[in-house]
């Protein structure tokens, strides 16, 4: 089983690591969702983990709010996203949409041919794309060489458990091509269950370990 630990900064790292965390998605300001570590705790963060042999995955976010960037926004990811893969992250988490509720493919794009040969998970933006999209977003995903979508299933605020079904149809439609990583409200004491039910073996979230 994965559990993939959300930690902000460095400071709870080896404490996670050490109740069970074994992989680490590293961000700050998770109050906005996450955005991207400054250079000193992504240094920090990279070597203690490799020490260690669990995997980092870093944010690739300039702001909180929506997942809509300008051309800025863009190149401020881009230039983020070369300096962690330069530090030796082993992957990164990042998403962009468009007003109209698909993936912003341009972005897109130019983002994935700069992360080629690390892992690439495509974060919670996913829920704000269009419900009767959310398939196609998938089969996208996948032909761009995307490892995993972070999901929660549901709007912001909803119970995980609620949100089951809806999840189990990303699990069913991806069929093994992508990993869906169902995050958002999985405890460690419900996430159990929630693999049970959806028949994966990764959850994602801040209070996987306690």
């Amino acid at each position: 089983m994965i559990k993939e630990v959300v930690v902000e900064n460095f400071t709870k790292v080896p404490d996670v690591m050490e109740r069970g965390a074994n992989r680490i998605e590293l961000c700050d300001n998770l109050a906005v969702g996450g955005t991207t570590v400054s250079h000193a705790v992504a240094v920090q963060t990279i070597d203690y983990c490799k020490s260690k042999n669990v995997p980092v995955m870093a944010m690739v976010r300039p702001r909180g709010g929506n997942f809509i960037y300008g051309v800025d926004e863009i190149e401020m990811m881009k230039q983020d996203l070369i300096h962690l893969k330069e530090l030796g992250t082993d992957g990164v988490v990042f998403g962009c949409l468009t007003v109209s509720g698909w993936i912003d493919e341009e972005a897109m794009r130019a983002l994935l041919g700069l992360a080629e040969g690390i892992e690439v998970a495509f974060h919670m933006a996913f829920d704000q794309i269009k419900p009767e999209y959310q398939f196609k977003a998938i089969d996208w995903l996948i032909e761009h060489g995307v490892d995993r979508i972070l999901t929660h299933g549901g709007a912001s605020g909803t119970r995980i458990e609620d949100n089951l079904d809806r999840l189990k149809e990303y699990v069913d439609y991806a069929a093994g091509r992508i990993t869906i990583l169902p995050g958002g409200g999985i405890t460690d004491s419900n996430y159990l269950h929630v693999t049970s039910v959806l028949e994966v073996n990764e959850v994602h979230g801040t209070k996987l370990v306690g």
